[in-house]
């Protein structure tokens, strides 16, 4: 059933040394692109990365060194302005992204798209982990991917054969995330302890990186300080001016 994949998700890093066909991947590519997308915009675009060398680059880049070089198949999803300002010029027209509104209609459309690719891919009996971790070096990734103005890459995906079988990660109760009217934060006194215990006893006694934590200390470490904050100076220069 369609509901117990999405609920088996774990994240893949370690794959099989078996290449996955360019018409799978145009395939898994092909059902990303039955996404649902605002307004029909379907502002994005994914960059299939064969190329050796390029792929030794976004390895380093990214600082994701083992999914880079020995996944089947590597994908980056980027927010597309560029093809719809093609689309306007055939009409002798001229299209305005620079709001922040453009902003978010691209990355929903790219986020969007991208899980279908993942479901799709998973419905292969493939594994996937997306890779954040382009945006550790977003202006020289889009170098390397030579993408123009109106182009922004947002994550990667690696997609392999899996070579590793992570247990899914318990998620915050549905009564975190589940609101019913009206937004009710007092349930945050009660669930989130208790979701603590819940994490603390996955990671020590999961099989492999045992540790100690709890969700909401490992949150306040990554969330205290910002981080990448030469996003938004790229995202200008790429015409994004968040009017």
């Amino acid at each position: 059933m369609v509901i117990e994949l999405l609920t088996s998700h774990a994240s893949v890093r370690r794959y099989k040394d078996e290449p996955i066909t360019k018409e799978t991947v145009t395939e898994l590519v092909r059902a990303g692109q039955h996404a649902a997308s605002s307004h029909f915009v379907q502002a994005c675009s994914v960059i299939y990365v064969t190329d050796t060398e390029k792929r030794g680059q976004l390895a380093e880049l990214s600082k994701n060194r083992r999914q880079f070089y020995t996944a089947g198949a590597v994908l980056v999803f980027c927010m597309d302005y560029n093809r719809l300002s093609h689309a306007a010029r055939l009409h002798d027209r001229e299209i305005d992204f620079s709001v922040a509104e453009n902003v978010l209609v691209g990355a929903i459309d790219v986020g969007l798209f991208a899980q279908n690719v993942a479901i799709a891919a998973e419905s292969k009996g493939y594994g996937i982990c997306y890779i954040g971790g382009v945006r550790n070096a977003i202006e020289e990734i889009s170098e390397v991917l030579e993408l123009p103005k109106g182009v922004v890459p947002l994550f990667g995906m690696s997609i392999g054969v899996p070579n590793e079988a992570n247990g899914v990660k318990p998620r915050l109760p549905v009564e975190a995330v589940f609101h019913e009217n009206s937004y009710n934060e007092e349930k945050y006194a009660t669930i989130l302890p208790a979701y603590d215990e819940i994490i603390k006893e996955y990671y020590a006694t999961r099989d492999s990186n045992q540790k100690e934590s709890t969700w909401t200390e490992q949150m306040a470490d990554f969330l205290e300080k910002p981080r990448r904050l030469d996003i938004k100076t790229f995202l200008e220069k790429q015409g994004f001016l968040f009017k």
